[in-house]
Formats: C-alpha cells, sequence, structure tokens
C-alpha cells in the first residue's frame, strides 16, 4: 500500500542538476529520478539539467539534456561541460526557488556557478565515498586536494544531503558544513519474496536445491569484484552453489575471464525481470566498499534475501546485524566461507531472510521525502542576508 506523501511541495520550483539521471542505471539517478516523481507528486515544478544519453527518450518532460561524450575510462558514463551563459540564463526565466545540486562534475559545477550568481537557494548531496575510492585507486598524494576540493564545492550550498550517518560523520570530520541526511527507501510491492520465479531459476540453471548466490549492480572494479570472483573461485567445486551477475559495466570482461564457467551473467535488467531475479535468488554478496549506501542493498533484502557484505560503514548501517554477515574488506578467503557457511545452512538463511524483510519494510520511500521536502522548504522560506 502507498500512502498519501504527508509534506507539501506546493509553490516549490526545484531545479536538479546532476550528470547521471535515468536511463541511466545506478544508485544515484535512480534516486534523484525518485526525487523529481516525489516533488511533483506533492504538487511542486521540477526541471532536471543532465548529460545526454542515447537511451533518453527523444521526448522528455521538463529535462534538459546537454551536448556529452562518453567517459574515456567509463564509456557508461557520460561527461558535459555546459556554457556558463546558456545554463545562467536558461536557469533565471525559469525561476527556480531551489537548486539541488547532485554532482560536483561538468554540469554540476556550471549549476553551481549559475546558482550562486543568481543568488538562488542551493544545496548539494554527496553521493560518492572519495576516501575509499582514493585508497582503492591508490590516488594517494590527490587525496588532499581532492578533499579540499570537494569542501569547496560542497559548502557553496546550504545543505549537503548525506545518505547515511556513517558519511555524515566522515565529512563532518573533514570540515563540510550543514549537513544532513537523505535517507533512502525502498518499493516492497516492487521488491519481494513474491516475485520469486521458476522460469528466473531456470534461467539461471538452478534447481529445487540449488543454492543462488547474486550479485547485482554496476559491474566496476571499485565494487571489489576481484574479491568476489576470488571467493566465487574457491567454491567453485560445490555443486550446489550457482553464482548469478546482473548487470552491466566497464568490469564485466574481466570479472567475466576471472569467474568459474558456469557463473551466469544475465546483463542488464529491469522492471518485472530485475524484481524476479532478486527474489530468485538465495544469497546476496555485496564486496563493496565504496558504496554510500548500497541502494541494491534494501531491494534485495525486500526481496526476502540475506546479506553477505565486506564490513563497511555504511553497508552495516543499511543492513544491520541481523540479515547480514560481515566479512574483512578485501579477504576473498573470508567471503567464500561466509558465503557458505550460509549456502549450507536454510534455518539460518531462513531466519536471516525475515530479518532482511522487517528491516526493509522500515524504510519508507514517502516518509524519505516527506522529510526532505519539509528540509527543502525550509531552506526556500528561510531568510538571507546575502
Amino acid at each position: 500500500m502507498t500512502l498519501a506523501p504527508e509534506s507539501s511541495a506546493e509553490g516549490m520550483r526545484l531545479a536538479i542538476f546532476t550528470d547521471t539521471f535515468p536511463p541511466h542505471m545506478n544508485g544515484v539517478a535512480a534516486a534523484l529520478g525518485r526525487l523529481a516523481h516525489a516533488v511533483r507528486e506533492r504538487g511542486g515544478e521540477v526541471r532536471v539539467g543532465t548529460t545526454t544519453d542515447p537511451r533518453a527518450p527523444a521526448a522528455e518532460s521538463a529535462v534538459r539534456r546537454w551536448p556529452s561524450i562518453p567517459f574515456w575510462a567509463y564509456p557508461q558514463l557520460r561527461v558535459s561541460a555546459p556554457p556558463p551563459g546558456p545554463l545562467a540564463r536558461e536557469l533565471a526565466a525559469w525561476r527556480p526557488t531551489l537548486v539541488h545540486v547532485a554532482t560536483p562534475f561538468g554540469v554540476g559545477l556550471a549549476a553551481r556557478r549559475a546558482a550562486m550568481a543568481l543568488r538562488v537557494p542551493m544545496v548539494t548531496s554527496y553521493h560518492t565515498s572519495f576516501s575509499q575510492y582514493a585508497a582503492f585507486y591508490k590516488l594517494g598524494k590527490l587525496s588532499a586536494p581532492g578533499w579540499s576540493f570537494l569542501r569547496w564545492f560542497h559548502n557553496s550550498g546550504l545543505r549537503t544531503y548525506c545518505p547515511s550517518n556513517a558519511i555524515r560523520e566522515e565529512l563532518d570530520g573533514k570540515g563540510f558544513r550543514n549537513t544532513r541526511i537523505w535517507g533512502r527507501g525502498v518499493d516492497m510491492a516492487r521488491f519481494s519474496p513474491a516475485k520469486r520465479s521458476a522460469a528466473m531459476r531456470a534461467r539461471f540453471g538452478a534447481g529445487p536445491d540449488t543454492v543462488v548466490v547474486a550479485y547485482i549492480g554496476r559491474i566496476a572494479a571499485e565494487k571489489g569484484l576481484a574479491v568476489a570472483a576470488a571467493a566465487m573461485r574457491r567454491l567453485a567445486g560445490e555443486k550446489s552453489i550457482r553464482f548469478v551477475v546482473v548487470g552491466e559495466g566497464p568490469y564485466e570482461e574481466r570479472l567475466r575471464s576471472q569467474s568459474p564457467a558456469d557463473t551466469v551473467f544475465t546483463g542488464r535488467l529491469s522492471g518485472e525481470s530485475l524484481s524476479e531475479a532478486y527474489a530468485s535468488a538465495d544469497l546476496f554478496v555485496f564486496p563493496s566498499t565504496t558504496d554510500t549506501f548500497g541502494q541494491v542493498l534494501l531491494e534485495a533484502m525486500a526481496s526476502g534475501l540475506p546479506v553477505v557484505a565486506a564490513d563497511a560503514g555504511p553497508t552495516r548501517e543499511v543492513v544491520g546485524e541481523e540479515a547480514g554477515a560481515f566479512v574483512p574488506p578485501g579477504d576473498d578467503a573470508a567471503l567464500a566461507t561466509g558465503i557458505y557457511r550460509l549456502a549450507t545452512d536454510p534455518a539460518e538463511r531462513s531466519r536471516m531472510a525475515a530479518a532482511a524483510l522487517r528491516a526493509a519494510s522500515a524504510r519508507s520511500w514517502s516518509a524519505v521525502f516527506d522529510d526532505l521536502v519539509r528540509d527543502y522548504s525550509e531552506i526556500a522560506l528561510a531568510p538571507r542576508s546575502i
């Protein structure tokens, strides 16, 4: 059942600027797409500025796409450099009451400049764990200037929204000001154990007694997938365990070469097929330490899946102690042991699945956006001395 929104966005004119937006498929794009819908549902108006995407509809209402090209290191992402003058003029003509800048790249940087020049109230949101990316990619000396840039970017706004308390505490410690939580929810009607499908399990090559261990998400190196592949190889002789990878990304070819031969790669799934893929698995594996939230965790939990995950602050915060088994980050032997223990203990899987459902059901998208819209309204209405 979907509850009616409790907060009103009447009179709100929200401009969202981001370098990633649907149909691009990642947690940030999905959250921003939901944000736009939630504000409109509450009576506000929304305009989105983002990058072009060859998969985008030919005609989109209230979405301005700036010319972009694929990012060389990650072709699924696109980069754009909107000309400051035209962007500022378009923004001024639309007369926003609030600007939300979600990414600190081309579109986001141009929007920050325009919002500040026009003196429109501006907020930002933090979606990428820079500290973990810096460690993963061994950026070393680049860490200090990277934090300086992010602090400059986000402290320009009146809020920096964080997806979890673990990330908020980290940013507070780095000198970020006015941080707030913008949490995440899950659609319990879309993601549900009831979506379990015999046809999907047949697609996985899974019999009645097969334990399907799924990874669902972007296939990127920073997701810890080399560790997952090594854990899979350790369990390759266990014929009752079947590994399934759902998604796409620049690391797919490498992951295929590293994984056991019977690993199933489905490619990108969406809609009912994605819901069925979650529910037709038995365990969810999440080796990433770079996620600031991990929306796929909630979707897996709502689908009744226990989680075996690398022990990282945001992940532990989302999953909780009852629904997850946590292993040391980067330890493929420990990950394999965690998977095997649950794969061979159906009673424990059942207990954890029930805990996962309880935890997911407490996270309502409606409540999340009620809180955010109320905070938006406070910002837009607050007196300013500028």
